[in-house]
């Protein structure tokens, strides 16, 4: 008895101690080693900036914090609460009315409505900004009926936080706009059929039961465009709006602190974490509606007369205003300085862009594929976090990843200096910051979220159990990457890399910090010139971002058009 006792009581102890042994057990793989040193490079800017704020501070952080800091809160928030507020009323009313309603020119409208996502907010910025000016066509049709008095009115009134929240809610609604559609997609036909069958009306069914089971779906949308507010740095510098990114901007080049900027940095992180918790919190246990056995796609009902005209409208304001208005005006300046302006420097800027775009992407593809193929090959907890962890790099402004990319470049460099002036018996100079190579790695830190994602979710779909299959059959990891999996995910991956070229063609806080001497591409030399006023010349660059930025406007309308609906 005493024996069987003993025994048991080995066995709930050794039971004990595998439930107790550590989790973040580390499998020492070659694999394992490279992913946990590429994502603590990817986290070194963050972690620069959190051990730059526990140093001491200066002089000009402290005028800073009692003079213009509560401003730049203000502003933030106004932008925040103004942005998202429009972008919630555009992209919830055309993503039901085009999801749940036929009326002439909803089909056109489903992936219209994208569009304006492919244009940057710095460009629509100063477009309208022109639109609207003394001498723009607004001006001119309006001296027609008003006097001169009203348009100048009406630009003031643009060159605003207000106007500055406009002109971004115009071009990030497809943010709510995409998901909130998706998620209508989603939710089962029956289930609003039983809410009119109740007495519901079609207005009291939105209000009621649709919109309820999409709020994960809004509040995800939403905290993305709020990302983007938060991150914005063109159309507010352009309208003279101070917030942390002009801020920032500030303190690092017009007052050279970089403890100041650092400080800064850290306050707009806390915001956007902020956002993220708040997010996490509203969400709670909502998830997305995925159907059911009995699910049964939404049946659009018919709209005539009136109700129709009224659909197309709400539908059409959105598309004409963030992206065919615009375009018209920048097709227009083009025609004009095309002559002049298509010369050898401008095929330098698209040589510029289009280089350190594809060498990006192209680097961003190749760490995407390392870490998700090591999470596969080790699924342990620790390198499921670290690919977690990867990510963050997608919800922390450009302006701070450049300053946290600067800063440990900068140490780097002022170490190396006198050791390598030493060996070679002349001045050495910055061998890091301020070039290409740094610019680069900003840029994989900040979109390795925008690969990482398509890859493994391509990797769990795509591949299945195939590499556990040739690995069984005595193929190695790296043989099977390269002869099963990375063949089967060849539009996976081409897709991703396009995701993360098109974002780091249109990026311009992060460029304009990070970029070598004379060193222009077509985001920054657009700015430039629309700063210097000089509109017109600015629209053949901001032409090109668009038009590359309209490829993944059209791959997501057509992998919507492929989904149930």
């Amino acid at each position: 008895m005493a024996l069987t006792l003993l025994g048991r009581l080995r066995s709930f102890a050794h039971r004990a101690r595998e439930q107790l042994r550590p989790r973040f057990r580390v499998t020492l793989t070659p694999w394992t080693v490279a992913t946990l040193v590429v994502v603590a490079l990817v986290l070194l800017p963050l972690a620069s900036i959190l051990i730059g704020v526990l140093q001491g501070g200066s002089e000009t952080w402290d005028h800073l914090a009692s003079n213009v800091l509560g401003l730049y809160i203000r502003n933030s928030v106004i932008l925040v609460f103004w942005v998202g507020g429009l972008t919630l009323l555009l992209g919830i009313s055309t993503a039901w009315l085009v999801t749940t309603c036929r009326f002439p020119g909803q089909r056109i409208f489903a992936w219209a409505l994208i569009l304006p996502l492919a244009i940057p907010t710095y460009i629509i910025a100063f477009t309208y900004a022109e639109i609207l000016s003394h001498t723009g066509p607004v001006q001119q049709l309006l001296q027609l009926v008003f006097a001169q008095e009203q348009t100048v009115r009406l630009r003031t009134g643009l060159m605003s936080v207000g106007g500055a929240g406009v002109m971004m809610a115009l071009v990030l609604y497809p943010y709510v706009y995409l998901i909130t559609r998706t998620s209508f997609h989603k939710q089962s036909g029956g289930i609003l059929e039983s809410s009119r069958i109740l007495g519901k009306s079609p207005w009291q069914t939105f209000l009621q039961v649709a919109l309820p089971m999409a709020r994960p779906a809004v509040v995800a949308g939403v905290t993305l465009v709020l990302m983007e507010v938060l991150n914005e740095y063109g159309a507010v510098k352009y309208f003279g709006v101070s917030t942390f990114t002009t801020g920032i901007f500030r303190a690092w080049f017009s007052l050279g602190d970089g403890p100041a900027a650092i400080r800064l940095s850290a306050c707009l992180l806390v915001l956007v974490f902020m956002l993220i918790l708040a997010e996490r919190a509203q969400r709670g246990r909502a998830r997305f509606d995925g159907g059911s056995r009995t699910f049964r796609p939404v049946v659009p009902y018919e709209l005539s007369g009136w109700k129709a005209a009224g659909a197309f409208g709400v539908c059409l304001v959105p598309v004409t205003l963030g992206f065919i208005l615009p375009i018209l005006q920048l097709l227009a300046w083009a025609w004009q300085v095309a002559p002049e302006a298509l010369d050898r420097r401008f095929l330098t800027l698209a040589l510029n862009s289009f280089g350190l775009a594809s060498g990006a992407a192209l680097l961003a593809v190749v760490v995407a594929v390392l870490i998700a193929y090591s999470v596969r090959l080790t699924p342990t907890p620790l390198l499921s976090l670290a690919s977690r962890a990867s990510s963050l790099g997608y919800s922390i402004p450009g302006a701070v990843i450049a300053v946290g990319v600067m800063v440990p470049f900068l140490w780097v460099d002022r170490r190396l200096a006198p050791l390598l002036s030493g060996l070679t018996g002349s001045p050495v100079g910055l061998l890091l910051t301020g070039t290409v190579a740094a610019l680069v790695f900003a840029y994989v830190v900040r979109f390795l979220a925008v690969a990482l994602n398509p890859v493994d979710s391509g990797f769990t779909r795509v591949c299945g159990n195939l590499d556990e299959t040739s690995r069984s059959l005595g193929a190695p990891p790296m043989k099977t990457l390269f002869r099963v999996d990375l063949p089967l995910l060849k539009g996976t991956l081409v897709s991703a890399g396009l995701l993360v070229f098109v974002d780091v063609l249109k990026e311009l806080p992060l460029t304009l910090i990070l970029r070598p001497f004379d060193f222009d591409t077509l985001a920054t030399r657009a700015f430039q010139l629309a700063s210097d006023e000089q509109v017109a010349r600015s629209a053949l660059p901001a032409l090109l971002i668009v038009a590359v930025g309209v490829i993944p406007v059209i791959l997501l309308s057509r992998i919507i058009a492929r989904q149930r609906v």
